[in-house]
C-alpha cells in the first residue's frame, strides 16, 4: 500500500516556475515507477513526466520537454516535478502516481498505475 500526499502548487504567471513534490509513505516505494499526470477542465488525464524507481529512466510528454524536469529521492519517499517556463496551457490539476507494473517507455496511461493522491491545482495566467 502506497499514500501519496502532492503539495506546492499555485498560481503563476506565464513564464514561471514551481516544483511540485510528491510525498509517499509505504516501505516498498523505491520500487514504483512514478509518474506525474495532468487533467484540465473538459480533457482527459495525461501523462506529464514519469520516472524509474533508480531515476535512470525518465519520460517526458512532448509539450513540456525542455521545462520540467522529473526527480525522486528514495531516501526521503519524495518525487518532484520542476516546472519552468510555465504557459497558461500548463494550467490544470497535477496528480502524483504509483506504478507497480514497471517500466513503460511509452506515454504512460493511467490505467497503468496502482496509486494515486489526491491533486494539486497549477493556475498559470498570460
Amino acid at each position: 500500500q502506497v499514500q501519496l500526499v502532492e503539495s506546492g502548487g499555485g498560481l503563476v504567471q506565464a513564464g514561471g516556475s514551481l516544483r511540485l513534490s510528491c510525498a509517499a509513505s509505504g516501505r516498498t516505494f523505491r520500487s514504483y515507477v512514478m509518474g506525474w499526470f495532468r487533467q484540465a477542465p473538459g480533457k482527459e488525464r495525461e501523462i506529464v513526466a514519469s520516472i524509474t524507481w533508480s531515476g535512470g529512466n525518465t519520460y517526458y510528454t512532448d509539450s513540456v520537454k525542455g521545462r520540467f524536469t522529473v526527480s525522486r529521492d528514495n531516501a526521503k519517499n519524495l518525487v518532484y516535478l520542476q516546472m519552468n517556463s510555465l504557459k497558461p496551457e500548463d494550467t490544470a490539476i497535477y496528480y502524483c502516481a504509483a506504478g507497480s507494473r514497471g517500466w513503460d517507455p511509452r506515454p504512460n496511461m493511467p490505467s497503468q498505475y496502482d496509486y494515486w493522491g489526491q491533486g494539486t491545482q497549477v493556475t498559470v495566467s498570460s
